[in-house]
């Protein structure tokens, strides 16, 4: 394998405390409401972060399977924005810096990748690591958001984790990180958002707000959330509007939150995500009657229709 150290450079000029938490949120495979997505932007927008460490895109990232966005400005091209992976310093509310590794997910070479996070992790003497993702499940809106958590922190997991499958599922370049840092019993933490899966492809604000709790509880870091919430807010009154005219829709939403409810007071020993025939509900009876509502977006200014 060639140095992980190759892979990134680090800014010298930027003096990084020893002993600081590191938040991770890398978008690529699945972000379900678009929760790390957003909870990374609004760090980076919010937190006053620089830029300390810049991975190197061109090793890590499929150009083809993910272009870079180019403007054209009627007759030039006016502005090129590259995929971008890097690790802040940022800080929080009350002033306390972290470091932030956010940005895209690497396409190649994970196994150097991992090394290389490990070899800054190191370098920085990090205090702990943790990391979100988002996944769409069969979930009710109506309900907060559930996490599953891993890791090797008992009591985040023994407080916090709703839903603990033994289960295959698609890997993420930090299930790797996670997994080394586990092996060096460096304290670790995943939060993987169980998000609607009628909601999934929207701007969820509530997932965001869901990803800076986790942190939060993680870390003990404090983060602003008014704006998120006010947002949140209006989301929810327009997705509570769709279900008011619609009888059908109403019946869905309340047979997902019974299967919720029963399963969080623990009568009953299945799983919240399967019906009596051990079969997931189908997100198409629901989004048909989304269809519209969906393809919304926040901050657009528009209203949904309620036809």
């Amino acid at each position: 394998m060639r140095d992980p150290r190759d892979l990134y450079t680090v800014d010298e000029q930027v003096e990084v405390p020893a002993g600081l938490p590191l938040v991770a949120g890398i978008t690529g495979f699945a972000d379900a409401g678009s929760a790390v997505a957003q909870f990374t932007e609004y760090l980076r927008t919010t937190m006053d972060a620089r830029t300390v460490v810049e991975f190197d895109a061109d090793e890590l990232l499929d150009y083809r399977a993910r272009r870079p966005i180019v403007l054209f400005d009627g007759d030039h091209l006016a502005e090129y924005k590259p995929a971008k992976l890097t690790i802040d310093l940022a800080r929080d509310e009350l002033g306390r810096p972290f470091l932030l590794l956010s940005g895209f997910e690497p396409d190649f070479q994970w196994e150097r990748f991992g090394r290389a996070v490990l070899d800054l992790i190191e370098r920085f003497e990090v205090a702990s690591t943790t990391w979100l993702h988002a996944i769409p499940m069969p979930v009710p809106h109506t309900r907060p958001i559930s996490v599953t958590v891993s890791g090797n922190r008992s009591e985040l997991i023994d407080s916090m984790s709703v839903w603990r499958p033994t289960t295959q599922v698609p890997g993420n370049a930090l299930h790797l990180v996670e997994y080394r840092l586990q092996e060096s019993e460096h304290p670790s933490t995943g939060f993987v958002l169980l998000i609607p899966h009628y909601l999934a492809d929207t701007e969820y604000p509530q997932a965001a707000i869901a990803a800076l709790e986790c942190v939060s509880a993680a870390t003990g870091l404090i983060f602003p959330t008014d704006e998120l919430r006010e947002q949140g807010r209006e989301f929810m009154a327009k997705i509570e509007e769709q279900v008011a005219g619609n009888a059908e829709l109403q019946k869905l939403v309340g047979t997902l939150e019974a299967r919720h409810d029963d399963y969080m007071a623990g009568t009953s020993l299945r799983s919240p995500l399967t019906d009596e025939d051990g079969e997931l509900p189908s997100a198409d009876d629901i989004a048909a009657e989304l269809e519209k509502f969906l393809a919304y977006r926040r901050g657009q200014g528009e209203q949904p229709p309620t036809g």
